[in-house]
């Protein structure tokens, strides 16, 4: 593996001042941990949800070599060129129902967060993308592990063109951000997740109570669109998304009528 300090743009992250700064008393946060390479920070985590770690692990990897996002599509880039990371979160007292809204909510504090920072329009396209020009910055994927939900999150910071993975991705940096010091980031993400985690789980996980239904629609560039969307079972739908139902559904308008979809990859129809 290369040096850390190979890539003057892209030094690595610093374990004792991200620990100090979000693993506080009171805070959501218990452990922050960064290792300098591991196949899958989600896969990690699980093993430690299995393991019975407690609520607040964060695992962050500055080198990815078996990520996965949706639908167990590979995903890799380069070392320290983004941040890849999971949280481990067993939201008891809500009901598990309620439990489908858990990525969006990363999805909206992710936006907020690196939308502050690096002073962009940053967008979520549904479900768990975030998007930056009509061109895609990071993703968001959760599994559930008995009590607990494992979040993981994908963002593009520093990537190049000849790096990127498809033509319609994009990074931080090629987006033209104001900030694309890893450091400051990760530790807005995590705070504003970590808010809105809390206002969430005060509501009992009820979207509208809490106002991240409202939030998450506001953020949404999917809304208003022309859009197909390839559901699971091979059928497709085809029209206009014009809303986001309270179990966090893309509400469709077709020729046939208004269709709720729960999980399927979306595209934008231009």
């Amino acid at each position: 593996m290369d040096s850390p300090y190979s890539d003057l743009l892209r030094p690595p992250l610093r374990p004792r001042e991200l620990a100090r700064a979000l693993a506080v008393p009171g805070g959501l946060w218990r452990e922050i941990r960064v290792l300098p390479e591991t196949g899958s920070t989600n896969a990690d985590a699980v093993r430690a949800a299995r393991d019975g770690a407690p609520e607040g692990l964060v695992i962050v990897a500055e080198s990815q070599t078996a990520g996965r996002g949706r639908l167990d599509r590979a995903w890799v880039a380069p070392p320290r060129s983004g941040l890849t990371f999971s949280m481990l979160l067993r939201p008891a007292g809500v009901p598990v129902a309620r439990w489908g809204w858990l990525p969006l909510l990363a999805g909206v504090g992710s936006c907020a967060a690196v939308s502050r920072l690096a002073e962009l329009e940053i967008g979520l396209k549904w479900p768990n993308d975030l998007f930056v020009h009509d061109r895609k910055l990071g993703g968001i994927l959760a599994e559930r592990v008995d009590d607990a939900i494992v979040l993981g999150i994908g963002l593009n910071v520093t990537l190049r063109i000849d790096e990127l993975p498809v033509p319609t991705a994009t990074s931080l940096a090629l987006a033209g951000s104001a900030c694309t010091d890893r450091d400051p980031l990760l530790r807005a993400m995590l705070r504003e997740i970590a808010e809105w985690y809390g206002r969430w789980r005060a509501a009992g996980g009820d979207p509208e109570a809490s106002g991240l239904r409202a939030a998450y629609r506001d953020r949404c560039v999917t809304l208003g669109r022309r859009v197909r969307v390839e559901l699971p079972a091979g059928r497709a739908v085809e029209g206009d998304a014009v809303d986001i139902d309270p179990a966090g559904h893309l509400v469709v308008r077709t020729a046939a009528g208004e269709e709720r979809v729960g999980a399927g990859d979306v595209v934008h129809v231009r």
